[in-house]
């Protein structure tokens, strides 16, 4: 549904560059942030679709999760000291008994027990593309693995409003229990992200903050 680079050259590390490096096709369009998109109940259809599609591809021969790709897409309990150590850097800022039991509730939930699919692991606003009002193309698959697809949830929280989410979990057709993952991703990579970025990185912060305030009025509303 959305348009991906095309790789067309790589190259290996040496000692002028010490990594290995490739260069893709330019796909035209700015970031998706809200004010580039004039239909969020569209877009949340979009990335729905475009999930299915991607967990649709072979996943039979994909690397699995690991340090190369920041562990996404592996089961929640392995992210749990990082989450509380986070949670706990931000007291200040949060309620740190919701941010424990929306964590709480997402450990136990059903662990992801079919077969790995692939999954992006980080799409969110800056790694979607818009363009004239729509979304227009996904960039940046450094992350992707085969996983717990759940962590591809995460933009449900990081960019829909909570009007358009029910959009996106009714097309993408998930379970309890992958949604219930997903929200804990979500929350996880966002207090992780926000407890070492407030005073570094604007951005970073400030997606992260939209994120666990979405987290929090989602469960105030289910509450």
């Amino acid at each position: 549904p959305l348009a991906i680079p095309e790789p067309l050259g790589h190259g290996l590390a040496d000692d002028r560059y010490p990594w290995n490096w490739s260069v893709y096709s330019w796909i035209e369009g700015a970031p998706a942030t809200p004010d580039q998109i004039a239909d969020m109940d569209e877009a949340a259809a979009t990335l729905a679709a475009l999930l299915n599609a991607f967990q649709k591809v072979d996943a039979a021969a994909g690397p699995p999760s690991g340090a190369h790709n920041e562990y996404r897409g592996v089961p929640l309990a392995l992210r749990d000291r990082v989450t509380r150590t986070s949670m706990e850097t931000l007291k200040d800022e949060f309620d740190l008994s919701a941010l424990t039991a929306i964590w709480d509730a997402s450990l136990a939930a059903p662990v992801w027990s079919d077969a790995p699919v692939w999954i992006h692991g980080d799409i969110h606003s800056g790694n979607l593309l818009a363009s004239n009002g729509r979304l227009c193309g996904l960039i940046d698959f450094g992350l992707t693995v085969v996983g717990d697809p759940a962590c591809d949830l995460m933009v449900a929280w990081s960019l829909l409003p909570q009007s358009s989410r029910a959009i996106f979990r009714s097309t993408l057709a998930v379970d309890a229990a992958t949604w219930l993952r997903g929200r804990g991703w979500a929350l996880s990579v966002a207090l992780v992200a926000l407890a070492y970025y407030r005073d570094r990185n604007a951005d970073i912060s400030e997606r992260s903050r939209h994120t666990i305030h979405q987290v929090l009025a989602d469960t105030a509303s289910e509450g």
